[in-house]
C-alpha cells in the first residue's frame, strides 16, 4: 500500500525551543542542495562566520557552526579544552549546568561542582571558595539556564577565571540572539549555542567560538581530542581556506543559518534585545492577571523564557496536552526536580511577538477557567 507524504501539524512553538522559524529561513532551507565542498557554499560559510562574530560580540577567528544541536556545541567546546586530569569548576543552578559537569567528567576532568538552588543564580564567591587550593584550568557557567529561566551575569565569572588563570566557558544555548553576550568584553574563551532558539532556524547546527587563548590550549594538548567529529583542529581545516574534507555538513542547514543570522543583523541587535524585553513584560503582565506566579525573581528572569509555577491542583501534563491539541500551542514543562511544577514559555527569536504572547495567555486562561480582562497586550 502506498504511503501518504507526511504533513506536519501547524503548531505555535512557544516552549524552550525550538522556536518558530522565520518564513524566509524556511524558504532558504528548501533551496537546492549543493556539495559540502562547493566553492559557493564556502563563500556562504565565510559570511555565516562573520555574522556569528557580530552576534556573539567577538573577533575570534575560530567561530564556526558544528554539525549537531546545542549539546554537540557543548561537547565540542569541552572535549577540545579539557584533558584527562584537568581541574574543572562548574557552576550548576539547573539542568544544563549539571550536563556540563557530566560531560566534563566524561572528558576525564576532576570536576568541582558549585551547586545553587534551581531558580537562583550561581554565586561567584561560593565558586571562589570551592576552588581554593585547587588547580582549576577551566570554569564553566550557563548564561541562560533553560530549565529554570534564570539569567546569569557573566562579568564576575570572567574575574574569577582570570584569578584562577583558567579558561572561561559559557553555555549560550538560550541566549544567543536574545540577550547581549559580548564574548570579548567578558573574556569568554569557549562558548556554544544552537540554531533553533534565538536565531529561529531549525535544529541541526551549533554555533561555537574559541578565543585565541583557547585555540592555543587545543594546540598544546598532550593527548588527542577524544572526538574525531568534534576535533577543533580538524573542523578548522574544513572551515578555513583551502577547506579540506572533514565530514559532509548539511548545505541546507547552512542556508538556513545564513538567512537566520542575516535577519538578526538586519533587525539590529539592540532592537532585537529590546523586542524580547517588551514582549516578555507583556506576557508576564497577562500571566499575572491570570493568577500565575513567575518562578524566578524579576532581577534574574530571562526575557526570552518565562517560567511559571503550575497552579495548585492543576495537572501539568494534561493541560499542556490540551493546549497543544485544542489550541495548537506548545509550551514546555519542568525538568528534573521541577517536573510537573513548572511551565516554560518561550517567546524568542521570530516567536517574540506581542500577538503570540496574547494568544498564549488567552489559551492558558481558557483552559484554566480563568477570565482575564486583558484583551490586548500592554507592552510597557
Amino acid at each position: 500500500m502506498a504511503q501518504q507524504p507526511f504533513t506536519p501539524p501547524e503548531r505555535l512553538l512557544l516552549g524552550p525551543g525550538p522556536s518558530p522559524v522565520a518564513p524566509s529561513v524556511l524558504r532558504a532551507l528548501s533551496l537546492p542542495t549543493v556539495g559540502h565542498l562547493d566553492p559557493e557554499l564556502f563563500a556562504a560559510m565565510d559570511q555565516i562566520r562573520a555574522n556569528l562574530r557580530a552576534i556573539f560580540g567577538t573577533q575570534n577567528a575560530a567561530t564556526l557552526a558544528v554539525s549537531g544541536t546545542g549539546t554537540a556545541g557543548m561537547e565540542a567546546v569541552l572535549c577540545n579544552l579539557i584533558e584527562p586530569g584537568d581541574g574543572v569548576l562548574v557552576a550548576t543552578h539547573g539542568y544544563f549546568g549539571a550536563r556540563i559537569a557530566q560531560i566534563a567528567e566524561r572528558c576525564g576532568a576532576q570536576v568541582t561542582r558549585v551547586d545553587a538552588p534551581w531558580g537562583a543564580a550561581s554565586d561567584p564567591q561560593a565558586a571562589r571558595a570551592a576552588a581554593h587550593g585547587k588547580r582549576i584550568r577551566l570554569v564553566a557557567v550557563v548564561h541562560a539556564e533553560t530549565s529554570t529561566g534564570v539569567r546569569q551575569e557573566l562579568a564576575p565569572w570572567n574575574a574569577l577565571a582570570r584569578e584562577l588563570d583558567a579558561l572561561l566557558c559559557v553555555d549560550a544555548v538560550t541566549s544567543l540572539g536574545c540577550l547581549p553576550i559580548e564574548v570579548d568584553a567578558h573574556g569568554i574563551d569557549g562558548i556554544w549555542s544552537c540554531t533553533q532558539k534565538g536565531l529561529s532556524s531549525t535544529p541541526g547546527l551549533a554555533p561555537v567560538s574559541f578565543s585565541p587563548r583557547a585555540v592555543e590550549r587545543v594546540r598544546a594538548r598532550r593527548s588527542a581530542v577524544q572526538s574525531f567529529y568534534l576535533d577543533l583542529g580538524l573542523l578548522l581545516e574544513f572551515w578555513d581556506a583551502p577547506h579540506g574534507y572533514h565530514h559532509t555538513i548539511s548545505s541546507n542547514l547552512l542556508y538556513g543559518l545564513h538567512e537566520a543570522t542575516r535577519l538578526v543583523l538586519e533587525e539590529g541587535l539592540s532592537a532585537r534585545f529590546q523586542r524580547h524585553e517588551r514582549v516578555s513584560r507583556a506576557f508576564l503582565a497577562l500571566a499575572r492577571e491570570l493568577g500565575l506566579s513567575p518562578f524566578v525573581p524579576d532581577e534574574l528572569r530571562l526575557p526570552q523564557l518565562t517560567t511559571l509555577r503550575v497552579p495548585e491542583g492543576v495537572d501539568d501534563l494534561a493541560l499542556r496536552k490540551r493546549l497543544l491539541l485544542e489550541h495548537g500551542i506548545e509550551i514546555g514543562g519542568g525538568l528534573g526536580a521541577l517536573k510537573g511544577k513548572l511551565w516554560r514559555v518561550g517567546l524568542m527569536g521570530h516567536g517574540a511577538d506581542e500577538r503570540n504572547a496574547q494568544r498564549c495567555a488567552a489559551a492558558l486562561g481558557a483552559l484554566l477557567g480563568t477570565r482575564s480582562e486583558a484583551h490586548s497586550v500592554r507592552g510597557q
